[in-house]
């Protein structure tokens, strides 16, 4: 057999090949699914996760799947991590870390505007556990500063934030972090490995909802923590096998199939929406738009220094924008109006402000007339997909046009 040698592998490279090899039983090129829940063991093997070791053998799949394994592996060499644990949906991954990081008795420090399951798990579920949680504009590093205690533990970000786009300075936060012995988590969701490698930044951890630009299909749902190799073990051992929020393996598959081509749908969605946040800009109905890669944006200079790409997620406002969801939604016909984000598919929904704080009722008087002043009477969250960017721009003026 011919020897082979290691060579320095580019990031397009990696996200076809890193995990993955053929088949060394039937040659196949393309990985395929293992999707047994049980594998033959030796008699005596312990059933205890307290057993639960690198050298463990695949014996249940809660526990560890070859399928779920490979998509770690590529994660992991996309995100520069040490390792990665797979989890069944992004909310299953950030709350394997809260509880990984958490006890009783402990402080969080979480950014005030987040995800909104984020936001309600952090309001309600998180402090009946006895843990107290601090909501701050992590906009402004200072917040984070002045907010610290003797018992935080965790700071937790989410950059840019789900869904007015605000940033957080990395690199200053981990400072802080380090300085007041505290664990720095950061959701890169919008951002994928693409945008940003928050762990170089001096990071503890990094979450991604696999469901959105790490699959990019809208067809698989799952999520993902990465970081030390060390605190993964203790993840998976401590939270992922004990609780069984697990991935599925087809659903590593399909996700797994997607990271692959990642790199080039990135550069796609960061054309389309450039392409799209200045088409809005210059439109006459629309009163706002916040987009990272346009100098309008208030932190543009910092998108410029962290942000490695822009993605594919902007917002914008119209005059009234309970009343022109309506009129958009039924005039669009490339662009769906729906959820979630990070698609081929280009997909648009609109957030009223009163549902938004109704997701964070531990936000401050002070949070919430920020929020106000920010978001006025709703957002409209649109993620940019593949589709050309002059037919989504005649959509959107076909549907704004309905507006009175």
């Amino acid at each position: 057999m011919t020897e082979k040698t290691t060579i320095h592998r580019g990031l397009m490279t990696d996200a076809i090949h890193a995990g993955e090899s053929p088949d060394p039983v039937t040659g196949a090129s393309a990985p395929g699914i293992v999707m047994s829940t049980a594998f033959i063991a030796d008699a005596g093997t312990s059933f205890s996760a307290e057993d639960f070791g690198d050298g463990t053998p695949y014996l249940y799949s809660r526990w560890k799947n070859p399928t779920v394994d490979q998509l770690e592996q590529k994660l992991a060499v996309l995100e520069g991590a040490e390792a990665a644990v797979a989890f069944g949906s992004g909310m299953a991954a950030i709350t394997a870390l809260l509880l990984y990081n958490l006890s009783a008795g402990d402080h969080l420090i979480i950014s005030d505007v987040s995800y909104a399951a984020t936001t309600e798990m952090t309001d309600e579920l998180i402090p009946r556990l006895g843990i107290s949680v601090t909501k701050v504009d992590m906009s402004k590093p200072e917040n984070v500063r002045n907010a610290i205690r003797p018992n935080t533990r965790l700071i937790y970000a989410e950059t840019p934030a789900n869904s007015i786009l605000r940033l957080t300075d990395i690199e200053a936060i981990a400072g802080i972090a380090r300085e007041t012995g505290s664990k720095f988590a950061v959701d890169a969701t919008f951002a994928s490995p693409l945008g940003v490698h928050p762990l170089d930044l001096g990071a503890d951890y990094v979450v991604h909802s696999l469901t959105k630009y790490i699959c990019g299909h809208g067809d698989a749902i799952g999520g993902a923590v990465l970081g030390k190799k060390e605190d993964m073990a203790g993840i998976r051992k401590g939270i992922a096998i004990r609780t069984g929020g697990i991935l599925s393996p087809f659903n590593a598959w399909l996700i797994q199939r997607g990271a692959a081509t990642l790199p080039l749908r990135m550069k796609a969605h960061e054309e389309g929406a450039l392409a799209v946040a200045r088409f809005l800009e210059d439109h006459p109905k629309v009163t706002r738009v916040i987009y990272p890669g346009l100098a309008s944006h208030p932190q543009h200079a910092l998108a410029c220094r962290q942000l490695k790409n822009f993605s594919g997620m902007l917002t914008f406002q119209v005059a009234d924008g309970a009343r022109a969801a309506k009129i958009i939604a039924d005039r669009l016909s490339i662009i769906h109006y729906a959820v979630s984000l990070g698609h081929v598919r280009s997909l648009v929904f609109y957030l009223s402000t009163e549902d938004m704080l109704r997701t964070s009722f531990r936000m401050t008087p002070a949070q919430e007339q920020s929020y106000r002043a920010f978001a006025g009477n709703g957002i409209f969250r649109l993620s940019v997909g593949l589709e050309d960017p002059s037919d989504l721009c005649a959509d959107l003026e076909y549907a704004l046009a309905g507006i009175p």
